[in-house]
């Protein structure tokens, strides 16, 4: 398992054993399943063509859409969320 999928994993488990509410719990996992389904597609096509960038540039850019609107929607979970990476990058995690 790459460095990339590993974090995705340990992101995801946290999610799970987290004690948010199941609304916010299952947009966090979609989130992180769309985040999958781009990298998995990212692997399978690591030849850069032009059109091949553009769907990149497009997926990401939907990506950031969804996260953009988790954040307006759910203010209080991202700050949550920003708290504890920001603590566990102080504390070397």
């Amino acid at each position: 398992m790459d460095m990339i999928e590993k974090t995705i994993s340990d992101i995801e488990a946290k999610i799970r054993a987290g004690g948010l509410a199941e609304p916010a719990k299952a947009e966090l996992l979609q989130l992180l399943g769309t985040l999958k389904g781009e990298i998995a597609a990212l692997e399978k096509t690591c030849v850069a063509t032009p059109e091949k960038q553009k769907v990149l540039k497009n997926s990401v850019e939907e990506l950031r859409s969804s996260v953009e609107g988790f954040e307006q929607s759910h203010p209080k979970i991202v700050q949550a969320v920003n708290s504890i990476s920001n603590t566990l990058s102080n504390l070397g995690i």
